[in-house]
């Protein structure tokens, strides 16, 4: 049976840089960085979800052939691809903060049926969801919009 989800890859196309912005920017916690062979294992989480851990994988690393490393380079770099939605408890002081720290927002904080939400993208163009539950989570509030989720530069 499955019990959770422990580690997630978020695709990199420098992995300094990229750790740096998840520890330095986001606060998240470098949990590994060591070589392994010609490929280097590196993996951060949020600093109280240490069981969740995001490895930051290069796009030409083991496991890709190189036809497939090259298009999934093409979609990363091209910013096509999320990489999941944080949870906070205030949409709109975090995206202040994120954005006072250089972070690029391609939503700023919007009304949604689920909550608050604004869309930010790492350095390599993954983009993530930052959200903020509405009171009741199991309820949706339909009067809120789904559509005018952007995908392009809106901060």
């Amino acid at each position: 049976m499955i019990k959770s989800l422990a580690l997630t890859t978020v695709w990199s196309t420098d992995q300094e840089r990229d750790k740096k912005f998840f520890v330095e920017t986001l606060g998240f916690v470098e949990r590994m960085d060591m070589a392994m062979g010609d490929s280097r294992w590196v993996t951060v989480s949020p600093p109280d979800q240490p069981d969740v851990q995001f490895a930051l994988m290069r796009p030409d690393g083991p496991g890709l052939d190189p036809e497939s490393g090259q298009a999934l380079l093409a979609l990363v770099s091209k910013g096509a691809l999320g990489a999941g939605a944080f949870r906070t408890d205030d949409c709109h002081a975090t995206y202040a903060e994120l954005k006072a720290k250089g972070v690029e927002f391609i939503q700023e904080p919007q009304e949604r049926p689920y909550g608050t939400e604004a869309i930010f993208r790492d350095p390599t163009g993954n983009w993530y969801s930052l959200t903020q539950q509405q009171e009741n989570p199991d309820e949706l509030d339909m009067s809120k919009p789904w559509d005018g989720c952007a995908t392009d530069d809106a901060g």
